[in-house]
């Protein structure tokens, strides 16, 4: 699997969606404004754990299988898994179809949000994007998807 470009189909659409998943979870404003109004266009909560693990079966093994492709090195690999690990265990303890406030206001919440907001800066800033940005709606990411190098 090495040395594969990262835009080599379906790499850089599950980086993107990785990403995505990854940004609205760190991201404490965006889930207050967003997910808890339940404004349309970005999925909730469990789209964008689903969106981390669908493809990718982060769930089953370790983002270190992916670097090279997906991921770029094993540090962002490790802070990705700290990030999945951390969510998957609040789903698997509030249920695949809680509302946005069980997990928002799930104790173990803080500390998901702090790991996916570092994974999320390191990949924001190695693809050369703004981590500061607001998260992309589901529309732009599929359109982004479909357009990307």
């Amino acid at each position: 699997m090495g040395g594969m470009p990262l835009n080599d189909m379906p790499w850089w659409r599950w980086r993107s969606n990785v990403r995505s998943a990854l940004h609205m979870i760190s991201d404490p404003v965006f889930q207050r404004d967003v997910w808890q109004s339940g404004r349309d266009g970005y999925g909730d909560v469990t789209d964008a754990v689903y969106r981390l693990v669908e493809d990718t079966w982060l769930d089953n093994w370790s983002a270190e299988k992916y670097v090279g492709t997906i991921i770029r090195d094993s540090q962002e690999a490790a802070l990705v898994d700290v990030a999945v690990l951390r969510v998957l265990k609040i789903l698997h303890q509030v249920g695949a179809d809680a509302p946005a406030t069980a997990y928002l206001e799930h104790q173990a919440w803080p500390e998901a949000v702090q790991a996916a907001r570092e994974a999320h800066i390191r990949m924001a800033l190695a693809d050369g994007e703004d981590p500061d940005g607001p998260p992309r709606s589901l529309e732009l990411l599929a359109i982004y998807n479909r357009t990307a190098p």
